[in-house]
């Protein structure tokens, strides 16, 4: 007579072993672990129409010195945040290299002997450098096929000797470059609302990143899984930087729209009070031979500054266009996520 699954004690006990999903594939498992089976993965969606993508923004051409061009990128912005809540961003600035070396980089970490990973693997909550499987591991009904290097970058840079040796020198810089970028995008979200193009960055939004750098290893039972579960995110904006391999898909519409990889493309979502889409999006597992690496750079309140309240813009609202969400600080906010653990939008919490 065979045991009955212990779903706590299997959480545990892959856990403790610190050596990921990626520790599983190497020892050549064939069939997932009960704890990684999502019945999301196994549901049929409609098929989207094929003229159903997401949009492209060209950045270049003088975003900072043409008040013309500046001014039709920010209209652009604008729709495809109203529209979508997603936009792929090109001739962003961040050089093509720059982003293949950080990708390398990742991949080699993650590619390390697990001994190596080892060094880094923790869920202190309050650890700004940290290697483990799913930040949600105890909590979430099903764990994802992913394994992540999470790094908080700003304000408080890492001293260098914290970083992971493989890729430390990319991650500083292209660290910096993201900080960059993401000024530039707060200055674009600002004007799109008639407002400062500084009134988000004053507001502190510009301040805090953290860079999850993921591994969707190659998984024998790709229908049983996902890479990501289907979620919002809770930062202030999100941009993603993946490889070739693919699996980013966004909700829209009712159907799930592939995000195609594009090596010189960026891509962003964002929060607010419903005047811009924040999208529900997922990753699929990787069923292909080789693990699909990416880089999430999140911009968030600084873990190390004084509590913040963030609530609707109080420019924006009037009585034809009062909140919709409550006010709330971004420790309240992460300690209601991490209790309720349902793959839904993270702010259905908040809506009044």
């Amino acid at each position: 007579m065979s045991g009955t699954f212990d779903r706590a004690d299997e959480v545990k006990a892959f856990d403790e072993m610190k050596i990921g999903v990626k520790g599983l594939v190497d020892a050549g498992i064939k069939k997932i672990p009960l704890i990684f089976h999502n019945p999301q993965a196994t549901v049929t969606n409609p098929k989207p129409p094929s003229t159903l993508t997401i949009p492209t923004i060209d950045m270049g051409g003088g975003v900072f010195e043409s008040t013309v061009k500046r001014k039709e990128v920010t209209e652009k912005v604008k729709d495809a945040m109203e529209k979508f809540g997603f936009f792929q961003a090109i001739n962003h600035g961040i050089p093509l290299e720059v982003m293949e070396k950080m990708k390398d980089g990742i991949r080699a970490f993650h590619a390390q002997d697990p001994e190596a990973r080892k060094r880094f693997y923790s869920r202190e909550k309050t650890k700004a450098i940290k290697y483990n499987s799913n930040s949600d591991l105890y909590d979430s009904p099903a764990a994802s096929w992913r394994d992540t290097l999470s790094c908080f970058m700003f304000p408080d840079v890492p001293k260098t000797d914290d970083l992971p040796d493989i890729c430390r020198e990319i991650m500083l810089d292209y660290s910096k470059r993201m900080m960059m970028f993401g000024e530039l995008i707060f200055e674009l979200i600002s004007e799109s609302l008639g407002l400062n193009p500084n009134h988000l960055k004053e507001m502190d939004c510009a301040k805090g990143l953290l860079m999850l750098c993921h591994c969707y290893p190659p998984c024998p039972e790709p229908d049983r899984t996902l890479g990501a579960t289907q979620h919002t995110d809770r930062s202030f904006i999100t941009i993603l930087l993946q490889d070739h391999i693919g699996g980013l898909q966004v909700l829209h519409d009712g159907y799930w729209i592939d995000v195609p990889p594009n090596p010189n493309a960026l891509i962003l979502n964002l929060i607010t009070n419903d005047k811009f889409v924040s999208v529900e999006h997922r990753v699929l597992a990787n069923g292909g031979e080789e693990p699909r690496t990416s880089i999430a750079s999140f911009f968030v309140h600084p873990p190390s500054t004084s509590p913040r309240v963030y609530g609707p813009i109080k420019e924006l609202l009037s009585e034809e266009n009062p909140p919709k969400y409550r006010e709330t600080t971004p420790e309240a906010s992460n300690h209601y996520v991490a209790r309720k653990r349902d793959g839904n939008n993270s702010l259905s919490h908040l809506r009044i």
